[in-house]
């Protein structure tokens, strides 16, 4: 049984602050046991295709054919501010599967490029929606920026603000019995009903607690989410790396569908 996440307190979290399991459970939109604990997922094994475009998993013809964002319509297109250099494209399987692909991407003067690999990534329990509530178990589908980062571990190399803390501790198991410590060791904040420019466990909602929070990119651990997006360790590492906010990231999520629109 999936428990529902209830309304969060009103003041803010500061960087550094330790938050008990259940705290953070409030926080994130992950995927719970009904003990304790926000998920995300395990490192799914990591491959490194050979590539001759000299980044791994990119292929000479990727980078030269890639002119727009793959299988994304223009209503998320008119989302994404000219300011924009980066974008994190999510791309799930169907409305409500929890499975998708993530990709970094890079504005040049011909359009888009792929700048990483494609990483496998979970999404939440039962899929996306575009109306996201708290406890629903669905992801937002949107294009969101990406401004602040933290994790229980140190700060791996990234340039965005980050928040080294006991608050990203978790504990527990998610909906398919896996162990969630390690889920938060490196997250990025998904801007979706959260103040831009503070920790990720800040608790302000501008939009009101109904319409959930604390939704992140972080760890994966080999399960579905409550509405986070998650990847395998060594891709939230290199994600961290690449993220440069003079190019005013933003992620771009939903399932495949929907992203087309």
């Amino acid at each position: 049984m999936m428990p529902q996440c209830r309304p969060f307190p009103s003041r803010p979290v500061r960087h550094g602050t330790a938050v008990a399991v259940g705290a953070v459970l409030l926080l994130c939109g992950c995927s719970v046991s009904s003990d304790t604990g926000a998920g995300a997922e395990r490192p799914a094994g990591r491959t490194t295709p050979t590539t001759t475009a000299g980044r791994p998993g990119i292929s000479e013809k990727e980078v030269h054919a890639a002119r727009v964002l793959p299988g994304v319509g223009p209503a998320l297109l008119a989302r994404i501010p000219d300011s924009t250099g980066q974008v994190l494209l999510v791309t799930g399987k169907d409305r409500d599967g929890n499975t998708a692909t993530a990709r970094l991407y890079r504005r040049t003067p011909d359009g888009w490029e792929p700048t990483s690999a494609s990483w496998p990534a979970h999404n939440a329990l039962k899929g996306w929606t575009d109306d996201h509530r708290i406890g629903d178990l669905r992801s937002p589908v949107g294009a969101f920026t990406l401004t602040d980062a933290g994790g229980l571990l140190p700060d791996p190399g990234t340039r965005l603000p980050y928040d080294q803390g006991t608050g990203f501790r978790i504990a527990g198991t998610g909906s398919r019995g896996e162990p969630l410590a390690g889920s938060f060791d490196y997250v990025v904040a998904i801007n979706y009903n959260r103040q831009p420019g503070t920790t990720p466990l800040d608790w302000t909602r501008p939009e009101g607690p109904s319409k959930g929070g604390g939704i992140w990119v972080h760890v994966d651990h080999h399960g579905p989410t409550q509405a986070c997006v998650s990847i395998a360790r060594d891709r939230m590492k290199e994600l961290l790396r690449a993220l440069d906010p003079s190019r005013k990231p933003m992620i771009v999520m939903g399932d495949a569908a929907s992203l087309a629109r």
